[in-house]
C-alpha cells in the first residue's frame, strides 16, 4: 500500500526545500552470504547480470546516484584477481570461475556508469573465512598459503578466520588488494565498513597474542591495536593516491564513535561496544589527519531510541566532519520488525533531519534488497518527493580532477 499522502503531508509541514544541490544518494550492495546479489550461489552468468541490472535500474528510478557493491567480502573476490581466489557467493565454489567468463567487477562498473551511478568498490578488511566450519576455502586463498597471518574468532557453530591486523605483512597484503583494484577497474571510490577488528565476544580475547608479543613494542595493547589500524588506512590512502589521486577513500564505521561517559567527546549514548575501544577504530582521527575522504556512519537506530538516538548521532557525528563528507548509513533492513519500525513517518523524519543537517553532504541505505517490498511507501517517497529531482554528487576540491 502506497504511503505518498501521508509522505506529502511531512514534507510540507517541514518546509523541505526541494532546490537541488549536490547530494549523495547512495545504497549498499551485499554480496556475502548472498544478501544482495547475486540472490544465490552458482546462479548462470546472465541471470547474475539480469539481478544486477534490475537493481541499478530500481535504484535509479528512486533517484539514487551512487552504489556501494561489496566486492570483497571474505578474503575472496568477485572480479578476477591475482591475490584472492573467486568467491563462493558467486559459483558455490571458492576458486570457480563465472561460467560462461566475464569479470562481474568491469560489468558492474560498466552499467553503473551508463546510468549516471557512482560505484564505490566496498571491501572488508580482514574478515578472511566467513565459517570455518562451512565456507568453500580455495587452495589458493590466503589462509591456505600464509596461514601464519590468520587466527580463528567467533563462539559455538559461528567462528571466522580473520587477517591478524598486527602483521605488517598483512596490511602490506591487503594495501596490495586495493592498488591492485583502483589500478586496473574504474572505481569511483574505495569503501570499508565497521569490521577492523571484530566485534567483542563476551568472555573470549581476540587470539592477537603472538603478533602483540612479536610486534608490540612495549606499547598498552589497545593502543598498539588502534595503531594498526591507523597504519593500513594510511597505507591504502598512500596507495589510492598513488594509483589515481581522483578516487575517493571511505569508511563506514560503527555509528558509535565513543560514549560520553568513556571520553568527554563522546556522545549522549550507551552503546555497549565502540569504534574507538572494542573495534580499534579512531575513525574521528582519520577525518582530522584528512586519511579518508568520507565517513558513512552506520546510524540504524530509531529516533527516540533510548540508548543510540538518532538524531543525538546525527548532530553528533555532523559537528565532527573536520572538512570532509558526511554521509548518514540508515537502516531500511529493519522496516517493520518491530513496533518503532513499523511506526511509517521513522524514515522521512530521518531524511528530513539529514536534508537540514549542516555538513551532511547525503545518505547511504543498508540494505539494498530492502527496496523490493517497497517498505512503508518509502521508494514512493523517493521517487516522488526527496529524490524527485536528480542531484550530482558533491564534489571533493582537495581530490585532484579524474583524468
Amino acid at each position: 500500500m502506497k504511503q505518498a499522502f501521508l509522505y506529502f503531508i511531512l514534507i510540507l509541514s517541514t518546509g523541505l526545500s526541494f532546490a537541488q544541490k549536490p547530494e549523495f544518494r547512495g545504497a549498499w550492495i551485499a554480496s556475502v552470504v548472498n544478501i544482495d546479489w547475486p540472490s544465490a550461489k552458482g546462479l548462470p552468468s546472465d541471470q547474475q547480470q539480469s539481478e544486477f541490472i534490475k537493481i541499478l535500474d530500481m535504484h535509479k528510478r528512486n533517484g539514487l546516484n551512487a552504489v556501494v557493491v561489496q566486492i570483497r567480502p571474505a578474503g575472496d573476490a568477485i572480479y578476477k584477481s591475482d591475490y584472492e581466489p573467486w568467491s563462493e557467493y558467486l559459483t558455490g565454489t571458492q576458486g570457480k570461475a563465472p561460467d560462461p567468463y566475464y569479470d562481474p567487477l568491469t560489468f558492474m562498473i560498466e552499467e553503473a556508469h551508463k546510468r549516471g551511478l557512482e560505484f564505490h568498490a566496498w571491501l572488508n578488511p580482514y574478515r578472511a573465512v566467513f565459517n570455518i566450519r562451512t565456507s568453500s576455502v580455495a587452495a589458493n586463498h590466503p589462509s591456505r598459503l600464509h596461514p601464519e597471518w590468520f587466527v580463528n574468532y567467533g563462539d559455538g557453530t559461528s567462528v571466522t578466520k580473520y587477517f591478524d591486523p598486527g602483521i605488517p605483512e598483512v596490511r602490506k597484503f591487503v594495501t596490495n588488494v586495493v592498488r591492485d583494484i583502483v589500478h586496473r577497474y574504474d572505481v569511483d571510490g574505495i569503501h570499508m565498513d565497521d569490521y577492523f577488528y571484530p566485534y567483542r565476544i563476551p568472555g573470549k580475547e581476540f587470539p592477537d597474542q603472538k603478533s602483540f608479543a612479536k610486534y608490540g613494542m612495549g606499547m598498552q595493547k589497545d593502543a598498539w591495536r588502534r595503531s594498526n589500524c591507523d597504519t593500513i588506512i594510511v597505507q591504502i590512502q598512500r596507495a589510492i593516491r598513488e594509483e589515481k589521486p581522483w578516487v575517493k577513500f571511505g569508511i563506514s564505521p560503527f555509528g558509535v564513535w565513543r560514549n560520553k561517559s568513556q571520553d568527554p567527546r563522546g556522545s549522549e549514548t550507551q552503546a555497549g561496544q565502540t569504534n574507538y575501544d572494542d573495534l580499534y577504530a579512531d575513525v574521528l582521527l582519520w577525518l582530522e589527519k584528512g586519511w579518508i575522504d568520507y565517513v558513512t556512519p552506520q546510524l540504524y537506530w530509531s529516533i527516540g531510541h533510548l540508548k543510540a538516538d538518532f538524531l543525538t548521532l546525527l548532530d553528533w557525528w555532523a559537528d565532527r566532519t573536520y572538512g570532509k563528507h558526511c554521509y548518514i548509513g540508515v537502516s531500511v533492513f529493519e522496516t517493520g520488525t518491530n513496533s518503532v519500525r513499523k511506526d511509517p513517518t521513522q524514515l522521512p523524519r530521518m531524511m528530513n533531519a539529514i536534508r537540514n543537517k549542516k555538513n551532511v553532504h547525503g545518505v547511504i541505505f543498508y540494505k539494498s534488497s530492502s527496496f523490493k517490498n517497497n517498505p512503508n511507501g518509502f521508494n514512493d517517497a523517493l521517487r516522488d518527493f526527496y529524490f524527485k529531482e536528480p542531484a550530482v554528487v558533491p564534489a571533493m576540491d582537495w581530490l585532484q580532477n579524474r583524468k
